[in-house]
């Protein structure tokens, strides 16, 4: 079986099963970012001799969802199948109708799903399928998929803000720029790739204006040959003291900017909720970051530490409200990688109700 869940019908069924979601789960990751305020979900369909029939994942918002995509792509052979879908099939009507209701009316056999979904809005699809004589199992990878794509969307259902990632690139001793305010380039050319690919699954990225003032960014999201991709997330700059310059970079049309007069973190992340975002990925300079630490409104923080020795210069991190080591933040380590001669570390910061 390789990884992310290749299905194949000479399989026990219950290795099947897993494939399958885990197949699932490979497609919620094809459309992350791209969903909100929807959650990225996948659906795979099986017949009832195990052969894979129809699989897809949710659309951008006001586009079909996962199983909608999938039936539509199985057609009549969805009739007695088995349906694996990373996250409750939902039970209300918004701009699409409920996918219970699809699933039904498909005439599926059995519905099995990783995750119950939290939004009680959208709960109940379950129910209504086990009403209508479709067996329903859940929880099947229930760990591995609150970890994956949908891990931001559930986060901030949950807190009613956007997940927050905090992105910094530094040298060993900590520095992000040497004592003259030079900064470019700290990391190598794969871990600036690896950023820009992760700017374009988030929905936002914000900065403070201080950031805008000192290196001017664009804040787009660029391959590898610097072309813009397709997508490019909301570009967000909080900026209280009214600073930013007409000319400035991030004012262009290469993607749609937001200018938020407050340095709140919260009421910030409040208003970007509202506008249905549900990632954000946080680049501003130390002061900004501070403050994010500080109002405990980070959620994930990664590193790109750079084999390289400043001695002096602007640190990555500024007050953020630690007055003695006891009182340090501390970290769980996701993930520790090699890019190139760099090493990116993927964090988790424990706050104090999570201890």
């Amino acid at each position: 079986m390789k990884r992310g869940g290749q299905v194949t019908v000479g399989m026990d069924p219950a290795d099947r099963g897993v494939a399958a979601m885990r197949r699932a789960l490979a497609l919620a990751s094809t459309v992350r970012g791209r969903t909100s305020p929807n959650p990225p979900v996948g659906a795979v369909i099986l017949d009832a001799q195990g052969a894979l029939v129809g699989e897809g994942a949710t659309q951008p918002a006001g586009g079909p969802h996962a199983e909608a995509v999938a039936l539509l792509a199985a057609g009549e052979a969805a009739r007695g199948a088995t349906v694996y879908v990373t996250l409750e099939p939902c039970a209300h009507t918004g701009r699409t109708g409920p996918c219970a209701d699809a699933l039904i009316a498909a005439g599926v056999a059995r519905v099995v799903y990783a995750l119950d979904d939290p939004n009680v809005v959208a709960a109940g699809g379950a129910t209504r399928l086990g009403v209508a004589g479709v067996e329903v199992v859940p929880g099947l990878l229930a760990e591995e998929a609150a970890r994956g794509a949908i891990r931001p969307w559930l986060h901030s259902l949950a807190a009613g803000r956007p997940f927050v990632t905090w992105k910094c690139a530094n040298t060993l001793d900590g520095r992000v720029a040497a004592a003259d305010g030079t900064s470019r380039w700290i990391s190598s050319a794969i871990s600036r790739a690896d950023a820009h690919a992760l700017r374009s699954v988030v929905d936002a990225i914000v900065v403070g204006s201080g950031t805008v003032l000192a290196d001017d960014p664009q804040l787009t999201a660029r391959g590898q040959d610097g072309e813009r991709l397709d997508r490019q997330p909301l570009r967000v700059v909080l900026d209280r003291r009214h600073r930013l310059p007409p000319h400035a970079r991030v004012l262009d049309d290469a993607a749609e900017t937001l200018i938020l007069d407050t340095a709140v973190p919260r009421f910030a992340l409040k208003a970007l909720y509202d506008r249905g975002v549900r990632h954000v990925l946080l680049e501003g300079g130390p002061t900004l970051a501070g403050a994010f630490v500080e109002a405990e409104c980070v959620d994930e923080v990664i590193v790109y530490l750079a084999p390289r020795l400043l001695g002096a210069g602007p640190v990555a991190l500024l007050d953020a409200g630690v007055g003695t080591v006891a009182d340090a933040i501390t970290l769980e380590f996701d993930e520790v990688i090699r890019l190139g001669p760099d090493i990116k570390i993927t964090a988790r910061p424990i706050w104090s109700e999570e201890e």
